[in-house]
């Protein structure tokens, strides 16, 4: 069973309606690293480009072609197969030579190799550049205002489509898992995907519950703000106070990833997620059986310049967003369509 549709923040705006992903170019995505090799060690950083295959799907690739265990390449995000897509692997105890040798017989574009002390994890990076080319016969003049207008409010930060997996269950089998009535999968990787995504789901559940409240503009006292530009969380005991930077795009409220350790609001913001846990039919054990530990994620995002460029029957959109945020859950306001699930996440 799919995840509930999503609510629009500017449901008031007609979208453009259209296609995405025509062709690989369509859809180009570039990561931006959160810090540069530091030129000696034993993993060499590879910066690769490729289109049709999934980031796995390489590393299972580049595994292959150079004898290593798949499990010792790095990685710092997942990205989709139907893509153009720029990123970084870490590759142990390999010469640059041989990365380059690898890259020309597996079809991929290389573009630099150094060397680091180790390996690449997930999430070492600041975020992904997009150009994104929307094929909108019918309207694509309405991107502009919807772009406006989600510059000035922020955009919600949705987990996107495809964290819930190309049949939209990842959250079920995750609770299914999670209460017991479902046995895990044999790999690990995998049976942690679909417990995060029940997790994604109940995050998604309170965000849009603060939409339908007009709660997203504003915060609530107890909220856990975070500063957008040091990343530093506190409790927010004086709302007039702290309005006005959260105007400014400062600071932002955050929303449950729900665990057995997970930093909790106080207050009317602690109401308001005891509400989508007391709906949820996890008990704080279950949690702590599978080691989910929990976290915060923030409710919105407050985006830098996005550059719109208009053609008679399309536009192409050019943005940055930070780590763990979705494009397609800024295409969807801009569509008023879901721009359908990418398929990296199983």
């Amino acid at each position: 069973m799919a995840p509930a549709a999503l609510p629009f923040l500017t449901a008031d705006l007609p979208g453009t309606g259209g296609t995405i992903k025509a062709e690989p170019d369509h859809f180009i995505v570039e990561e931006v690293p959160l810090y540069s090799p530091a030129g000696h060690g034993e993993h060499l950083f590879v910066a690769l480009t490729r289109s049709g295959r999934t980031t796995r799907e390489v590393v299972s690739d580049l595994a292959a072609y150079l004898r290593v265990r798949p499990e010792d390449i790095g990685y710092a995000g997942l990205k989709d197969r139907q893509a153009r897509v720029t990123q970084v692997f870490s590759l142990p105890r390999v010469r640059p030579d041989q990365a380059e040798a690898a890259a020309r017989a597996l079809d991929l574009e290389f573009h630099w190799a150094a060397p680091h002390p180790t390996k690449l994890r997930p999430g070492h990076l600041l975020g992904n550049r997009f150009t994104i080319t929307v094929l909108a016969p019918e309207a694509p003049d309405r991107a502009a205002p919807i772009l406006e207008a989600l510059q000035q409010r922020g955009l919600p930060n949705f987990f996107g489509a495809q964290r819930f997996g190309r049949e939209g269950d990842n959250a079920e089998r995750g609770l299914a898992i999670l209460t017991g009535r479902r046995r895990p999968p044999g790999e690990k990787w995998l049976t942690r995907l679909l417990i995060s995504a029940y997790q994604a789901q109940l995050f998604n559940d309170y965000l849009t519950l603060r939409l339908q409240r007009g709660l997203f503009d504003r915060l609530l006292p107890g909220d856990l703000a975070k500063k957008t530009d040091t990343g530093g969380m506190f409790l927010v005991t004086d709302v007039e106070a702290e309005q006005p930077r959260f105007a400014r795009g400062e600071i932002t409220f955050t929303g449950p990833i729900f665990g057995y350790d997970m930093w909790a609001p106080t207050d009317a913001a602690a109401a308001l997620e005891a509400e989508i846990a007391a709906a949820a039919p996890v008990r704080p054990e279950d949690w702590r059986r599978w080691r989910a530990a929990g976290n915060r994620r923030p409710g919105k995002l407050f985006l830098q310049p996005i550059a719109l460029t208009h053609y008679p029957d399309r536009f192409t959109l050019r943005f940055f967003l930070p780590k763990g945020a979705y494009a397609t859950v800024l295409l969807r306001e801009v569509l008023k369509a879901e721009p359908g699930a990418l398929d990296e996440e199983v």
